[in-house]
């Protein structure tokens, strides 16, 4: 066996781009490797600002012959049918073909071998059509070259089992690049020649020696290390930010911290503001002291290792954060000079949506449906509304107009500043969260309360419109406030019905709630309960719009199921319900559920009639309790009984009164379990 070596080597990717178009370029390739009938074992994908490189290990040498089999026509169709079959297989007579039997019917095949060779002789053309195909968010044309790529191409590794493979890429304007087996190190840390690498092993050393980390996972580790390093060593902490890191891995090769600081009058801006501003604009990484609080002190990865330990590099991002800081300041000071309150009639002058009007008129929504959801959740409903009131008018302030992630947090600054209630500020400044799995859920009643009306307004607002995610686009982050929904109403155990809870709000915009929303919403819940890793089947077998009560059902069914007790009763309910559905549809009658006590005629079926009355207030009152376990194991209780009842009673009596009794009694249990969940889906 043997292994393929490639690598893209180029101007600097940007950051963002590289995890996707490694994974890219290895679906591509594989993919095509896959489609010439070529086998492989692994395929290890890397990048790095310059370059994108994949190993692939486990190739035969030499590819075997493939038979490809083409069925064409029955035999007996019409001749213009036949025709374009020989057309389509490239043979002038049906003499060419053969016949085969399929069920009865003999049909047209066209058998054509496709001829093996050396794997190397298809490689070629093989990667060529790969790295044509990138997809790219953005790319460009450089110099004569009228192929599209995201930067300029400067050369192409392709070995395979050491040898070079034959091949080039068309860059247009009689320009190429040829597949060769040299590369370039670090472009400022290296002697910048090239030199040629022998296999994937040479390859990763020698690029090592000239001062590239190729694999992303073994740089990331090694930034964070430096960094914490760096902060342990003046006697702090970093503030771990794994969404900067990721960022900061695809900017260098061979990464250097440095660790910089700033005037401490700045601490006296919020210390989000701080974070961000460094984050957003410089990427530098945060420093924390032993409190956990926000230090004077920042760390900054260069890609170089400079003569005079780093002075010039520190001096020159303090100078370019100091500036970032006091426009900071500037804003800081400016927004306080007035009360949060005011800036809310600016609202008028920005959009929400076209179709949805101005963000006033989102606010005024807000303040009506955190009042009502507060109300319902025993909140501060004048609190609620106040915030509501208020969330979106930091939305004018000038921080929030050159920080726009700052929003919301922002608000509940200026709130406190203008006097409102803590319980008020703290509403406004996490309104938006949830923002993603790793966001935490206000607890607060108000806060809660706020972060659902926010979040139920956008969803039924933009589907109201039309404006549903696709499979691929979800332009609104639709699906986002989906997932804060369920995860408010689910962390804060939280009993509301959604479909309440959407009518409330699509009242406001005076529309009828969607018709599809409810089940975009249940559909999102599912993926979550599934992700808990919760069954699929118990999942669907539970029904209802209190996404919590939902979920104490597949916990608590999910529990039952576990036990031998759970098991057998299952399956002794699921035997009732097949045969009422059986019955159901072959006479197309709906059952009755009162069982006639008068009709039980078999001691069996006696027994177990009192059996179910005797359970039914103990099954009620767990029931109503959310006790669903306890419920099931009242039931669970009487399985011997209905196994009996299965064994000495013919359902099917050929006295009609008695038969619709027993069917009755079936149907009694069904809906025992349909309280529960749709048992015929276990």
């Amino acid at each position: 066996m043997s292994d393929l070596l490639i690598e893209l080597l180029s101007e600097e990717i940007p950051a963002r781009m590289q995890v996707a178009a490694e994974e890219n370029f290895a679906r591509l390739v594989t993919d095509r490797l896959k489609s010439n009938g070529i086998a492989f074992e692994k395929c290890e994908a890397c990048s790095t600002p310059r370059r994108i490189a994949l190993h692939i290990t486990g190739i035969p040498s030499a590819r075997e012959d493939v038979t490809e089999e083409l069925k064409g026509p029955a035999t007996t169709a019409p001749e213009q049918a036949i025709a374009g079959f020989l057309k389509k297989a490239g043979v002038a007579s049906v003499n060419d073909l053969t016949k085969r039997d399929v069920k009865g019917t003999d049909y047209y095949f066209f058998e054509s071998v496709k001829k093996g060779g050396a794997t190397i002789d298809v490689l070629g053309a093989l990667i060529a059509e790969a790295i044509a195909n990138m997809p790219w968010p953005k790319s460009m044309r450089w110099g004569h070259s009228t192929v599209r790529w995201v930067r300029p191409l400067h050369g192409i590794i392709a070995l395979f089992d050491g040898k070079v493979v034959n091949g080039l890429f068309e860059l247009g304007a009689d320009k190429s690049i040829a597949f060769g087996n040299t590369t370039k190190g670090h472009r400022f840390m290296s002697d910048g020649k090239s030199f040629e690498v022998s296999s994937f092993e040479d390859y990763r050393a020698k690029l090592l020696a000239a001062k590239v980390i190729l694999d992303r996972a073994t740089r990331k580790q090694k930034i964070w290390s430096d960094v914490q390093e760096t902060a342990k060593a003046a006697g702090f902490t970093a503030l771990e930010d794994e969404k900067l890191l990721e960022e900061v891995v695809g900017l260098v090769e061979w990464p250097v911290p440095f660790m910089g600081s700033f005037e401490d009058h700045f601490l006296e801006i919020p210390a989000e503001v701080i974070t961000t501003s460094m984050r957003e604009n410089q990427r530098y990484f945060s420093v924390l002291d032993k409190n956990g609080k926000l230090t004077n002190r920042f760390i900054t990865l260069a890609n170089v290792q400079p003569t005079d330990d780093g002075k010039t590099i520190i001096y020159g991002n303090e100078k370019v954060l100091r500036a970032r800081l006091s426009d900071a300041r500037f804003f800081w000071d400016q927004d306080l000079k007035q009360k949060l309150e005011s800036y809310a009639p600016r609202l008028e002058q920005i959009r929400f949506h076209e179709k949805l009007g101005m963000m006033s008129e989102k606010a005024k929504r807000l303040e009506f449906l955190a009042g009502t959801i507060a109300g319902l959740i025993g909140a501060d409903v004048k609190a609620a509304e106040r915030a509501g009131k208020l969330a979106k008018a930091d939305l004018v302030t000038g921080m929030v107009r050159e920080f726009p992630e700052l929003q919301g947090i922002m608000g509940g600054y200026y709130a406190a500043r203008s006097g409102e209630g803590e319980t008020v500020a703290a509403a406004i400044s996490t309104h938006y969260s949830p923002l993603g799995p790793n966001d935490k859920c206000p607890t607060a009643p108000v806060s809660v309360a706020l972060a659902l009306a926010d979040k139920l307004d956008t969803i039924v607002g933009f589907f109201s419109i039309g404006e549903k995610p696709t499979g691929s686009k979800d332009p609104f982050a639709l699906r986002r406030a989906a997932l804060g929904v369920i995860r408010l109403l689910l962390e804060n155990k939280i009993a509301l019905e959604l479909s309440d809870l959407l009518k409330a709000s699509a009242d406001l915009y005076g529309v009828k709630v969607p018709d599809d929303l409810e089940s975009f919403i249940l559909d999102r819940f599912k993926v979550m309960m599934k992700g808990e890793g919760h069954p699929h089947n118990i999942i669907e077998a539970v029904s209802g719009t209190s996404l919590l009560d939902m979920k104490t059902r597949i916990v608590q069914l999910g529990a039952f199921l576990e036990t031998d007790k759970g098991q057998d009763f299952v399956a002794a309910a699921k035997r009732a319900i097949n045969i009422l559905e059986t019955e159901e549809k072959k006479e197309k009658l709906s059952l009755k559920d009162q069982v006639s006590e008068l009709s039980l005629v078999a001691p069996e079926e006696k027994d177990l009639y009192s059996a179910l009355v005797s359970i039914s207030p103990k099954f009620d009152s767990h029931i109503k309790k959310g006790e669903y376990e306890g419920a099931m194991m009242c039931l669970a209780d009487v399985r011997d009984k209905v196994d009996l009842f299965f064994d000495k009673v013919v359902v099917n009596d050929n006295n009609p009164d008695i038969r619709a009794n027993r069917l009755a009694m079936l149907s009694k249990i069904r809906l025992f379990v349909g309280r529960i969940a749709d048992f015929s889906r276990l």
